[in-house]
């Protein structure tokens, strides 16, 4: 089992930035990637942007340039630093953990989101 915390939502300007984090714990044997999606209301989720151990990135191309995914693999915790935020990224961000509890079983774990508010 794995329990995913996530921290880091809120509200903020546009134009503005926010910090959100993502850490792991629990019987993990190792970790494929970790995530950020998002889904605004009335729309389907969506991928913001992922990471794999071995650190290549993944981004939605309407956050390019102004969203950072990054993670400790010391910490089991991934990171997104969002900047130059706009209304349209209001949503409620997600983390997703690609994760292996043995060599042979691969699952995939979501946190319970985190509600993202950019205003005018």
């Amino acid at each position: 089992q794995v329990h995913l915390v996530e921290s880091g939502g809120g509200l903020v300007q546009a134009g503005g930035s926010l910090r959100l984090s993502c850490a792991a714990s629990g019987s993990i044997f190792r970790i494929n990637s970790m995530g950020w999606y998002r889904q605004a209301p009335g729309k389907q989720r969506e991928l913001v942007a992922d990471i794999t151990s071995g650190g290549s990135t993944n981004y939605a191309d309407s956050v390019k340039g102004r969203f950072t995914i990054s993670r400790d693999n010391a910490k089991n915790t991934v990171y997104l630093q969002m900047n130059s935020l706009k209304p349209e990224d209001t949503a409620v961000y997600s983390c997703n953990l690609n994760w292996n509890s043995n060599l042979l079983l691969r699952l995939n774990s979501w946190g319970q989101g985190t509600q993202v508010t950019v205003s005018l």
